[in-house]
């Protein structure tokens, strides 16, 4: 099989997310997701995924689409790369299982149809914050918790930010 091709292995459809996961619960392996938008993939990115994946043997990445992206209001120009692009890059580090793409403004239909045991995020969210309001509160937690699961927030690398690479760039 050539690179390219287990790279884009690794990427599915929200249809395809289930059989996939079922099949790794089935064999006993621990769910990790996490989601993002991962326009501009940093070091930042890649410590803060590495990092997720070490509490599970499965890390799903859940993909805000283009679509999503502009709903979150990051700016007229983002995303700078498309959702393909940007799955392509999330797929060929290898501490990703799968990546999916999702077009709401949140990942809570894609957790509540993975049902994962971990949830992650940044530390910049709160794995304790129960505010649903609240910019610190980290989506799909409730539902984590109920179903036994965890809730993390991993550790930031300072100084990565898509944003100040734009800004560093436009400079």
């Amino acid at each position: 099989m050539s690179h390219l091709v287990n790279i884009t292995s690794k990427i599915f459809s929200l249809e395809e997310l289930l059989t996939q996961v079922t099949t790794w619960k089935k064999n006993n392996k621990k769910i990790v997701f996490t989601n993002g938008c991962f326009d501009i993939l940093h070091q930042g990115h890649v410590t803060y995924l590495a990092g997720a994946a070490q509490f599970g043997s499965k890390l799903v990445v859940g993909l805000n689409s283009d679509s999503s992206v502009k709903k979150q209001g990051k700016g007229d120009n983002r995303p700078v790369n498309s959702e393909e692009a940007r799955a392509i890059v999330l797929a060929g580090l290898g501490c990703v299982d799968m990546v999916v793409i999702y077009d709401d403004e949140t990942p809570l239909e894609v957790i509540k149809m993975l049902e994962p045991a971990v949830i992650a995020k940044g530390a910049d969210y709160d794995a304790n914050e129960t505010d649903t309001s609240s910019k610190k509160y980290i989506v799909g937690s409730k539902e984590v918790k109920a179903n036994g699961g965890e809730v993390l927030a991993i550790p930031l690398v300072d100084g990565f930010s898509t944003t100040a690479i734009i800004e560093k760039m436009n400079a």
